[in-house]
């Protein structure tokens, strides 16, 4: 089947009370298109890469009381999990969807990472596209675009901070009527990553 869009139903998805019940909404209504454009987007990857790449969809196992605010696909170079190592997300909260490359703190070697982008600052500076926006908490809604963010500040904080996340791509409104065309979204996602793949290669060197 092919990736129709997202809907209203979708993002009204978190405004369902408890935990079971939002649960199942999730996994009725947008656990399906994540595996829609899950697999498109990791075959895409994979070859991109020339790596092979897998796809992971957020259990939310950990979760017994508090209903999940957001919900994700992953890709990421490993077959058993993806939260130890750079991986491409895309996800939604109740009122946008976020595509990113993500670094999350679970990283072992986060520290490293970040000292190979400081060094290369001005090159993610300019190859990065200046609308695309950078999160330091994955849990958190709010980003900065590029513009207007403190790069060299946010990568030391990224380095130094234990708990400090480094996430980068894009923001799209709920209400952006590109998200109701599943194949202009599908485009903006694949130009999304193909921009941010040279940032994912360098965090390997």
């Amino acid at each position: 089947m092919q990736f129709q869009g997202f809907t209203k139903t979708d993002f009204d998805t978190f405004n369902i009370e408890g935990l079971d019940a939002r649960m199942e909404a999730i996994e009725e209504r947008i656990r399906p298109k994540f595996r829609e454009i899950g697999q498109v987007l990791t075959d895409e990857l994979s070859v991109n890469l020339g790596q092979e790449m897998f796809l992971h969809i957020a259990k939310h196992a950990r979760r017994t009381v508090n209903a999940p605010k957001d919900t994700w696909l992953a890709i990421a170079g490993n077959k058993r999990g993806y939260k130890q190592h750079p991986h491409f997300q895309v996800g939604l909260f109740d009122d946008h969807v976020f595509i990113w490359l993500a670094f999350i703190y679970e990283l072992p070697n986060k520290e490293e990472m970040a000292k190979t982008f400081l060094k290369n600052l001005k090159t993610i500076k300019t190859t990065v596209p200046k609308d695309f926006v950078v999160s330091q908490d994955h849990m958190k809604k709010d980003a900065t675009s590029m513009k207007e963010i403190n790069l060299k500040a946010t990568l030391e904080r990224f380095r130094d901070v234990k708990k400090a996340e480094f996430l980068i791509g894009r923001q799209i409104a709920a209400n952006d009527p590109i998200l109701t065309n599943g194949s202009e979204f599908l485009d903006v996602v694949r130009n999304t990553f193909e921009a941010l793949i040279p940032l994912y290669k360098l965090a390997y060197k």
